[in-house]
């Protein structure tokens, strides 16, 4: 999530509901163009307060489409946000259903949403331009035998979905957040009570990480409890390896406030897990991403890019 951190003095800024008109998408496209950094934000005014669009960044995407105006700003937008799941996803690259399943699994392809069917199961939805680039990557994986890493990894039921997930959204949280508080808090997003206990013994700390734990999906109210436990089981780390990285990551910004005596007064609450409900489905909308302008911030990806890599050694993808 790409977020501005030099706001012009001034500057016109606008909330999310509005932002999203001028721009002709719906509040949801608009939201998911911000996690993907499509649309730059700036930080809220005071603490506690939503983050908004300034009207400069509207007229920015509105411009760049020329002569077509924010009509055509709104088609590039969603055709580059436009979400695909496994059927649609498979006619994309040209192959079976089962195919694709069995390459996402393996991690070729990363969700970037995912919703909760009526039948309980999760249904992952990819970026359309994702899976399209993908397939021009790595044509040789579309048809014959797949790698025997990747096959034993696939046979003894491996499945980097959920993982694959989990890491892009941390990543999404890390770029919007400055502070070593805040980005201490979106690694503890994943992280369970146990160790997060362990990594930040000490009480007053942990109560300032768990006052800035991030949230990998947006509460909502109703939905069925079955539904929510499905979710909860996508939002915490799945093995050792991958909660090791986010671990590693927590430490270091434990260290940058420390180093920083960034240590504002904060009422202890108790450790909690994140919230557990699952995002609406349905598709949003697509465009070509922006030039990163100055002072826009950009996600560390330290210690989460030895996970993609080790996933890379183990199923024989190319690096």
């Amino acid at each position: 999530m790409a977020v501005r951190a030099d706001a012009a003095a001034g500057a016109e800024l606008l909330p999310f509901g509005r932002a999203a008109t001028e721009l002709g998408l719906l509040p949801r496209e608009l939201a998911l163009a911000v996690q993907l950094g499509l649309v730059l934000t700036e930080p809220p005014q005071r603490a506690g307060g939503r983050r908004r669009v300034a009207q400069a960044e509207v007229a920015r995407l509105r411009a760049a489409e020329g002569a077509g105006g924010s009509g055509a700003a709104a088609v590039a937008l969603r055709e580059r946000l436009r979400l695909v799941g496994t059927m649609s996803g498979a006619e994309e690259l040209g192959v079976s259903p089962a195919r694709f399943t069995r390459l996402a699994r393996a991690g070729c392809c990363t969700p970037a949403r995912f919703y909760v069917n009526r039948y309980r199961r999760v249904v992952w939805l990819y970026l359309a331009v994702e899976v399209a680039e993908f397939g021009d990557r790595e044509p040789g994986l579309l048809r014959g035998p797949l790698p025997p890493a990747m096959r034993a990894e696939l046979a003894d039921g491996a499945d980097a979905r959920a993982r694959g997930w989990r890491q892009r959204r941390v990543e999404q949280l890390l770029a919007e957040r400055v502070g070593p508080w805040e980005r201490a808090g979106a690694y503890a997003a994943v992280l369970g009570d146990e160790e997060l206990a362990e990594e930040v013994p000490d009480a007053g700390e942990r109560a300032r990480v768990v006052e800035r734990r991030a949230e990998l999906v947006t509460p909502v109210r109703g939905g069925s409890e079955t539904a929510r436990r499905v979710v909860e089981g996508l939002l915490l780390a799945g093995t050792d390896e991958e909660s090791l990285g986010y671990r590693l990551g927590l430490a270091v910004e434990l260290q940058a406030a420390r180093a920083e005596h960034a240590t504002p007064p904060a009422s202890p609450v108790p450790v909690r897990a994140p919230a557990a409900v699952a995002p609406p489905g349905g598709a949003p909308p697509g465009g070509a991403p922006p030039a990163r302008p100055a002072g826009a911030t950009r996600p560390r990806r330290g210690s989460l890019a030895w996970l993609r890599r080790g996933r890379r050694r183990r199923t024989g993808l190319p690096r």
